[in-house]
């Protein structure tokens, strides 16, 4: 494998593979060579990649931290707080190892604006950080535009074997070319609310999910999310707001419109310093949804919707 020019502490290389031969050939070596090194390794990617590469490990496998992606990072705002900060803060004295394929067949066209400005965001979240989180990208399976995208997300490419820099990579441009508006179905219900109606906007919002058919499962899922982000329009985006609700495919859509604007890209994606007081709303929203898309300008205010799937396969 050819050695790029980029020495940050944070490494953040994508691979481009076709098979499974050159699945194994580019996660395989790159887990050995961190476990001879004595450092911590994670894998979190779909679960036939998964067995894959722990079928080829045998019993080294014991050794590293193995993650069903498609469960643990089912909402790409997930996957930084609770997946590759949690293993890296688990470690803080060591350098860390992470292979995520947060960008699989079978992403929705939904999800993937999430999912790519997860991988820009990763960036950001790890400058700085003594860590190497490898991409893998399916290039027979993904569209073009995904592999475009993918140089400008990562600082190196790796394709059959060589690893160069990419001159493509811009990630904030990416951050701001997927900050998309959003838009609720014609048919969405809608109510506003104020100070002193958050309890009530809440239980109208319960009753309005389970009629349009919440499994009871996901009621407090959806009621977190509801409370926080109703009160965070009310304490910190000029006191009101818009709910919108509706069902779309097998999800049940949430939507909160405010005039506030979200100036942090990392939000929802950070974990709070601990024994901080507050400040966990987005996250929280983050852990319980199966997505979230937002949208947000100074101009236009914050748009945050939350998708909860319907069926049994929900995470």
């Amino acid at each position: 494998m050819t050695v790029s020019a980029y020495t940050e502490p944070f490494d953040h290389p994508a691979l481009f593979y076709r098979d499974e031969q050159e699945y194994v050939a580019g996660t395989v070596p790159f887990v050995r060579a961190g476990l001879d090194a004595g450092e911590p390794v994670a894998v979190a990617v779909p679960p036939a990649n998964l067995d894959l590469i722990r079928d080829e490990l045998g019993d080294l496998a014991r050794h590293i931290r193995l993650l069903d992606m498609t469960q643990e990072g089912r909402n790409p705002g997930r996957i930084i707080p609770r997946v590759l900060r949690a293993f890296a803060d688990a470690h803080p004295a060591q350098r860390v190892r992470i292979i995520g394929e947060p960008i699989w067949a079978g992403r929705s066209e939904t999800e993937y604006p999430a999912c790519v400005q997860h991988e820009a965001l990763i960036n950001l979240a790890f400058q700085g950080r003594e860590a190497t989180i490898l991409c893998p990208y399916d290039t027979t399976r993904l569209e073009e535009s995904v592999l475009t995208d993918a140089y400008a997300t990562h600082p190196t490419v790796i394709a059959s074997g060589t690893e160069e820099t990419s001159h493509a990579y811009a990630p904030d441009e990416i951050v701001a070319r997927y900050n998309q508006p959003l838009t609720a179905l014609p048919e969405a219900w809608e109510t506003t609310y104020g100070a002193g109606m958050l309890a009530e906007i809440r239980h109208q919002a319960l009753r309005r999910a389970h009629d349009l058919g919440l499994p009871a499962d996901r009621m407090d899922d959806l009621a977190l999310a509801v409370a926080e982000l109703t009160t965070n329009s009310v304490k910190h985006a000029g006191g009101s707001g818009t709910l919108r609700m509706w069902s779309q495919d097998r999800y049940i859509v949430c939507e909160v419109r405010d005039a506030g604007h979200l100036d942090d890209p990392l939000a929802g994606r950070r974990p709070p310093p601990r024994g901080q007081v507050g400040g966990r709303g987005l996250l929280l929203v983050n852990v319980v949804a199966d997505l979230v898309r937002v949208h947000t300008t100074p101009e236009q205010g914050t748009v945050i919707q939350c998708h909860f799937r319907c069926d049994a396969t929900a995470a």
